[in-house]
């Protein structure tokens, strides 16, 4: 309090506080997260490498780009994101500890041997050399021509750099990676080793159809803690999701209908009930103003075109209607505006173009010049085709121009200027001849034709069939009345309520933070309920309500669990280890009662477990037994004395007892040296993935995202 007021009675001596703290910032940057928390602009660190908000949102935009241009949900990708930094930041220390450093010079001269150009001919002449400097130049007009485009490049960059370092470590790390003499030969002995063997096999399966185990949730600690690797957990939840679409009624598919039939045979009532689909002049308009969906102009091949009318669009005319018919949840009446030959054609083209058109950078001649030059070569090019390579050097396209002048196979529906599609279309193979576009002036020849099927044009009128507010309504009704049902309630209540009233039920057990989407529903809201379940106000118990926004769609989510940083919550993993942790449970009881009976032959064993003696031959480097990979069984068949009956094993599908009849050698084609290359190679094949796992376990990993989520909210992603 003191100090408090000789601040209100001395200002100077705030201003003289809040200079101290900066000052105290600027020696040590780290003072901020103490006295403000976690620094908002830092995610997190590995190995006490930060790793920034930038950093993380350049990463983010790269995958999401990634996944447009494939065609993929842009949505859900942070978790990606973030793994792929950690992974990017430990190789990067690797790297540099290796000695290397990534210098311009550096990243230039292996940027060739990168997945996005290594593959891709065109950034390689035709002696095999990287176009380095024409990339470089087209990053130079990129970055004064385009700044968005140029800071697109520098986020791709910075992943580029990470892969080209991965591969130098790799390449580094792997070519020590060798076979001793002495190694080699140990395993070519257990390659070559067999043993007979009679044994009796107690199967897990059927044990457990007679005697019932069950797994409490001790045991499955109590595994987890002798397998603490296996089971470290980054924080997740436990939830329990239940569904409520808002699903078109039967009244809301029949209004649809009626709808979609006004608007086919009736008429609109912009129009006064007189244009209908029917009769309209204008097709694509009427879609425009009519339809869900806009008008789809392209020629499309019956394949392409709704499964109810590819049949019989074949043998339709021009300006048929079919319909309404139903797909999915969409009316649709489609009729047929046009069709013709969808031809592909093989050609080659030079461009003369003038000053001010598209292609003319640089170029000083006037239109009426390159008029004039394109006639000229048009000419001698149709008298002697041959010679039309030797005009390529004056071709404003470069591209094609390496290629010969050639454009490839082309269709009516390659996005090419409608002019030089026309030229195509309406001339036979072996035509030459100029035509003008807004490029400039193409002396064209076609090389090939092939005959191609029929393309149609199909104008489509749709309508959704939507829930009507009346059906929403119910949603609404029913899933406020579920969450009523079940607040306050344990989780199995939660379920069986869920399951009495047959509603759409999932639970994800280990649901992260960032993932984006929830197993078992995939909805818009799923980042909303895991910033609600990660809320660190939230307690196991709570219940929530959500809306799909546009949809009427209703969710309704109960906090089941919260899994901290740590060994995995053991109910969290049930699914996956409850069979593992039954068949010990089994196991112990099978060899006590093997050890209790003082069995001294495998027909006693045999006949105290209704089962039978068998027999087999093993082999330490491909262990199998009956059918069955058991590594063990086959440890034990070379570890135990020729005639003397085995402790009971404890295999992967049962509990073994064996008697080891002989031991003999196979010995197998090839020599110490193909062995001792073959193990190499498969060792150098399996160490990358093996390393970045045992990397990445061993690392310092600081995840500060949710707890800066949390104080910042989601408008700070």
């Amino acid at each position: 309090m003191a100090i408090l007021g000789q601040i209100r009675s001395k200002p100077w001596l705030l201003m003289g506080v809040i200079a101290l703290a900066l000052l105290a910032f600027l020696v040590n940057p780290e003072s901020i997260d103490k006295v403000f928390g976690k620094n908002p602009d830092v995610l997190g660190k590995v190995n006490g490498e930060k790793i920034t908000r930038e950093e993380f949102n350049d990463q983010l935009f790269v995958l999401q780009q990634q996944a447009e241009q494939q065609g993929r949900p842009k949505n859900g990708l942070e978790e990606q994101a973030w793994q792929l930094l950690v992974q990017s930041k430990l190789i990067k220390q690797q790297f540099e500890k290796l000695g290397f450093e990534m210098t311009d010079d550096y990243f230039w001269n292996q940027i060739q041997y990168d997945q996005m150009f290594a593959q891709n001919q065109q950034f390689f002449d035709e002696k095999g050399n990287f176009k380095t400097q024409e990339l470089k130049k087209e990053i130079e007009t990129l970055q004064n021509t385009n700044p968005q485009g140029y800071t697109q490049w520098l986020k791709t960059r910075k992943t580029i750099e990470y892969r080209l370092m991965a591969r130098q470590v790799f390449t580094n790390l792997s070519a020590g990676i060798t076979t001793g003499k002495k190694e080699a030969e140990e395993l070519m002995k257990q390659r070559d080793q067999l043993a007979d063997i009679d044994f009796v096999k107690v199967d897990y399966a059927a044990y457990l159809q007679k005697t019932k185990i069950n797994v409490t949730t001790q045991d499955l600690a109590d595994y987890i803690k002798k397998h603490p690797v296996m089971f470290k957990a980054e924080p997740s939840r436990n939830i329990g999701i239940v569904f409520f679409p808002s699903k078109p009624s039967a009244a809301d598919d029949a209004a649809a209908l009626k709808e979609i039939t006004k608007l086919y045979s009736g008429g609109t009532d912009a129009s006064g009930g007189t244009e209908n689909f029917q009769n309209t002049k204008n097709d694509s308009m009427f879609v425009a103003a009519n339809s869900d969906a806009p008008f789809n102009p392209q020629y499309l091949n019956p394949a392409q075109l709704p499964p109810t009318i590819k049949n019989q669009i074949t043998t339709a005319a021009v300006g048929q209607t079919f319909g309404p018919y139903k797909e999915q949840d969409v009316y649709v009446v489609s009729k047929l505006v046009g069709k013709r030959p969808s031809d592909s054609t093989l050609s080659r083209h030079i461009l003369i173009a003038f000053k001010g058109s598209p292609a003319g950078e640089g170029v000083t001649r006037t239109k009426e010049q390159a008029k004039k030059l394109a006639d000229s070569i048009g000419a001698i090019v149709k008298a002697a085709p041959a010679k039309f390579t030797e005009f390529l050097k004056l071709s404003s396209d470069p591209n094609s121009a390496a290629q010969g002048g050639s454009l490839g196979w082309t269709t009516p529906e390659t996005p090419f200027v409608p002019e030089f599609l026309a030229y195509l279309a309406s001339n036979p193979k072996g035509a030459t001849g100029v035509v003008e576009t807004q490029f400039g002036y193409h002396i064209i020849n076609i090389e090939d034709k092939k005959s191609g099927s029929m393309g149609y044009k199909v104008a489509n009128l749709v309508k959704a069939i939507k829930p009507s507010d009346a059906t929403e309504a119910e949603t609404d009704k029913n899933s406020r009345k579920f969450i009523q049902q079940v607040q306050g309630k344990s989780f199995n209540d939660f379920v069986n309520i869920a399951k009495k009233g047959n509603y759409q039920f999932s639970n994800p057990k280990a649901a992260k933070r960032f993932e984006g989407q929830l197993q078992g529903l995939g909805t818009e809201k799923d980042a909303d309920i895991l910033t609600w379940a990660f809320d660190k106000k939230r307690e196991k118990g709570d219940t929530e309500l959500f809306t799909v926004e546009g949809t009427g769609d209703k969710i309704v989510v109960y906090l089941n669990g919260k899994q901290e940083a740590g060994l995995a919550d053991p109910e969290s993993v049930r699914d996956q280890i409850e069979v593992i942790v039954k068949n010990k449970l089994a196991a112990k009881q099978i060899s006590d009662k093997i050890t209790a009976a003082k069995a001294s032959s495998l027909d006693q064993i045999a006949k105290l477990f209704a089962t039978s003696k068998q027999s087999a031959q093993v082999n330490l480097l491909n262990p199998s037994v009956a059918g069955a990979m058991e590594p063990k069984v086959a440890g034990a068949a070379f570890g135990v004395a020729k005639g003397k009956l085995s402790n009971p094993v404890e295999g992967g599908t049962g509990v073994y007892v064996l008697i080891k009849k002989s031991e003999t050698v196979n010995k197998q084609p090839g020599d110490l040296k193909q062995f001792t290359e073959s193990l190499t190679q498969r060792s150098a094949g399996m160490f990358g993935q093996a390393w970045m796992k045992s990397l990445q376990d061993n690392a310092d990993i600081e995840d500060y995202r949710i707890e800066i989520w949390n104080k910042l909210g989601n408008q700070q992603q």
